[in-house]
């Protein structure tokens, strides 16, 4: 019974580890670009955008398509980093675990 309440609290600190973990990814911001740099998206680790910038040079009235293209584009680099960053950081705790669903 003792190595059961020992396992208990280890599984209790990784639990509170990972929160703090996770919650502090929101602070963690990457930037997602496309077109060389004429579109970026910034996003927290809770994939929240923080932040767009578009260079004015992007935008034609006539080519809309191609500026929203660059803004799905720079959002996809953005959560492909983000996914990046998430594994990275929550990896530290969950690696050999089997934990389906925690990202």
């Amino acid at each position: 019974m003792k190595n059961m309440n020992q396992l208990m609290k280890q599984a209790k600190k990784l639990q509170e580890d990972i929160a703090r973990a996770q919650e502090a990814l929101k602070d963690r911001i990457v930037e997602g670009s496309a077109g060389g740099g004429a579109v970026k998206i910034a996003m927290n680790g809770h994939r929240e955008v923080t932040a767009v910038t578009i260079d004015p040079d992007v935008v034609d009235k006539d080519d809309v398509e191609t500026l929203q293209d660059l803004v799905l584009a720079a959002i996809s680099d953005a959560l492909s980093q983000v996914e990046e960053l998430t594994a990275s950081e929550l990896g530290k705790y969950t690696r050999g675990l089997n934990m389906p669903g925690l990202f």
